[in-house]
């Protein structure tokens, strides 16, 4: 059982390679569709590596020579995600990850926020929801920010209160369990730089629609829409699944007391910060200027190896970094194949004559709303960015007007981040926060449909107002 589970993504590939072509779609171009789902399953249930799933499917693929008949041209192919700016941009983003944590300046945001913020069990769910906030813009792994950041503070917490997976859970555990993993969802699509796979679909909306999509102008509509939902989710989650204590004295005490072990600010943390807000600014207002955002990150990530804030070691040694840097560069080249080939436009054709005579924003809203909802089949916002995305927006490109295909774009990436709500394994935070054991798994589904349906509902009356 375990060798067939292992051996899918290759069965899966195979046997649709063999299955007749489908009539409007050359051989070369069946065998790569094939070799991509191969390559999909294969991030789904990971019998390896993700990233060696992506370095096999490309390497197959140029092997075949199923780009182009020349060995140069899928060489080329092959390694074009390896110079692409965003794969760097998120490589550097990981390194500023690594500063916060190496020189505890995350740490010391999230105590301070307890202390002040703690003295109630409501304020506490707003001191781990802002914690989040204030280094998701900084920090594209949400696993990092969330999971490595956030919970190993927030854990400490409820114990304090005699609040345990087996002895009174809801009396303040799993409020701020519930709390931890729904902020962080918001978090992820209300900044382009708060989800790996934001970043990704930018990317892939670039190359399969010629449409840029600027940190800028993801802030400009994905703040304003996602503010109100980040405040309103700590107070939701308490009147939804209330905690059974409602204040919490003891808490800012102990974060008082960390923050004293820790003692004064130190220089590396406020060269971190400085460092932050100047990785910020370049991101914001870089296009102005003329600097591009990838260089940006790549001179501050220079700046914290010289003023030895990071050290060099640090950044060859940095396994998950290099991890997500071959991961996502092989699913860029993938994703790139499926429109050289022409499947997108094959596919693009096939579903768009079945949805003609809608009118284009309803059709729209019900891309967003079925873009959303299949996430309920993935283990990983990656493979649903790269499975899916390219698909919906070749489906769209033909249905809807060329000024309206730009807004859909940043909608149904903009909804990557909120998705991961919805299952307890659909984004990678939720089984570090589900493992804690506060909430079982039929609760956690159960609260998942609640919020994932607020969210959509959220997602929709952004989608509605922007288009």
């Amino acid at each position: 059982m375990k060798f067939l589970k292992n051996s899918s993504p290759v069965i899966v590939a195979v046997l649709m390679a063999l299955l007749p072509t489908p009539q409007g779609l050359a051989p070369d171009a069946w065998y790569f569709l094939s070799i991509f789902v191969g390559v999909v399953v294969g991030l789904i249930i990971e019998p390896v590596p993700a990233a060696l799933v992506g370095l096999t499917g490309v390497s197959v693929v140029a092997m075949l020579g199923l780009i182009d008949p020349s060995a140069t041209v899928n060489r080329n192919w092959a390694l074009s995600g390896f110079s692409n700016g965003v794969i760097w941009l998120i490589f550097a983003a990981f390194m500023f990850a690594l500063g916060y944590k190496k020189t505890g300046l995350g740490k010391r945001i999230s105590l301070l926020l307890i202390k002040h913020l703690g003295k109630s069990t409501l304020g506490l769910g707003y001191a781990i929801a802002f914690s989040d906030a204030v280094l998701a813009p900084f920090m594209p792994s949400n696993t990092a920010r969330s999971a490595g950041t956030i919970y190993p503070i927030a854990s400490n917490i409820p114990p304090m209160f005699q609040s345990t997976p087996e002895i009174a859970p809801r009396k303040i555990g799993s409020y701020l369990i519930w709390v931890g993993i729904s902020a962080t969802c918001v978090t992820s699509s209300m900044f382009l730089t708060a989800l790996a796979p934001n970043l990704l679909a930018v990317d892939m909306i670039q190359k399969s629609a010629g449409i840029s999509i600027s940190w800028g102008q993801w802030a400009k509509v994905m703040i304003p829409a996602m503010l109100p939902l980040f405040l309103l989710t700590p107070w939701l989650a308490y009147v939804i699944y209330p905690p059974t204590q409602k204040h919490s004295p003891e808490a800012p005490v102990w974060a008082d007391s960390e923050l004293e072990k820790m003692g004064r600010i130190t220089t590396k943390e406020l060269m971190m910060l400085g460092y932050a807000v100047l990785a910020l600014f370049f991101w914001v207002f870089g296009k102005k200027i003329g600097v591009n955002g990838t260089v940006a990150a790549v001179f501050v990530l220079s700046l914290m190896v010289l003023t030895k804030v990071i050290s060099w070691e640090d950044v060859i040694s940095n396994k998950g970094a290099f991890n997500v840097f071959i991961w996502f560069a092989t699913l860029v080249a993938m994703a790139s194949g499926l429109k050289k080939t022409g499947v997108l436009t094959w596919m693009g054709e096939l579903i768009s004559t079945n949805l003609q005579g809608m009118a284009p924003e309803t059709m729209a809203i019900m891309l967003v709303i079925l873009f959303f909802v299949l996430h309920y089949f993935f283990a990983s916002t990656t493979a649903h960015t790269t499975a899916l995305l390219p698909l919906f927006m070749a489906t769209a490109a033909p249905l809807v007007p060329p000024e309206m295909l730009p807004k859909l774009a940043l909608m149904l990436a903009g909804s990557l981040g909120l998705m991961g709500i919805i299952t307890p394994y659909a984004t990678g935070p939720s089984p570090i926060w589900y493992g804690a054991g506060y909430i079982n798994q039929a609760r956690w589904w159960a609260l998942g449909a609640i919020f994932g349906g607020l969210y959509l509902a959220a997602m929709i009356g952004v989608t509605v107002f922007y288009l």
